[in-house]
């Protein structure tokens, strides 16, 4: 094993650490509230919002940003897109998946957000423009982010100057769209049920 494949090694083992920690858990436990069997039972900033606060709701979506921005711009300044793509991506699973909760997560949007910030800032304007069009659209912030994921797979192949961000670019926008599943199968049903009615 070289030297850069060990670095992107403790990339990702540092990135799945720091996205495992989850903010909205953490503070909801210091004022006694169960997060993740309240509201949404999300742990993320839209649940906490609803919970405890817009205060507290932007509070954890700065932090969420943050760690998955932070790893990935520290890893390529030290060793290049690639350990920084690698720790990236780490952080969003381990925000999906985190051990300290049992595997589960959230549905990684800020943290989505702060990697794309780190590593190709300017995919956030079609992924961020195709979020608002869908959610003025249908007003359902699932459905909008799968039409955000499913922008930034197009970017990301479009723009493939450097081959590790390309499939860091795609693989998050997978990520997003499997950790979305829910909100398309329930979309499908009410789009059914619609269909199905008896016109009037």
């Amino acid at each position: 094993m070289d030297d850069l494949s060990a670095w992107w090694i403790v990339a990702a083992l540092v990135g799945y650490f720091l996205g495992s920690i989850n903010p909205a858990t953490i503070i909801a436990k210091a004022r006694g509230i169960d997060l993740q069997s309240s509201g949404s039972g999300n742990p993320g900033a839209t649940n906490a919002s609803r919970i405890m606060g817009r205060k507290t709701g932007i509070a954890v979506f700065a932090l969420d940003f943050l760690k998955g921005l932070v790893p990935v711009l520290v890893f390529t300044a030290l060793f290049g897109p690639g350990a920084g793509a690698v720790a990236g991506f780490a952080a969003i699973l381990g925000h999906m998946t985190s051990p300290f909760l049992g595997f589960h997560g959230g549905k990684g949007v800020a943290t989505t957000l702060g990697v794309l910030a780190g590593a190709e800032p300017w995919w956030l304007i079609p992924v961020l423009v195709t979020f608002a069009i869908i959610f003025l659209i249908v007003r359902r912030a699932g459905i909008a982010s799968v039409g955000a994921a499913l922008a930034l797979i197009v970017t990301a192949l479009l723009e493939n100057n450097n081959i590790e961000v390309t499939v860091l670019g795609v693989a998050i926008g997978v990520l997003v769209i499997v950790k979305h599943r829910s909100n398309i199968a329930t979309a499908l049903g009410d789009w059914r049920r619609r269909r199905a009615k008896p016109a009037t």
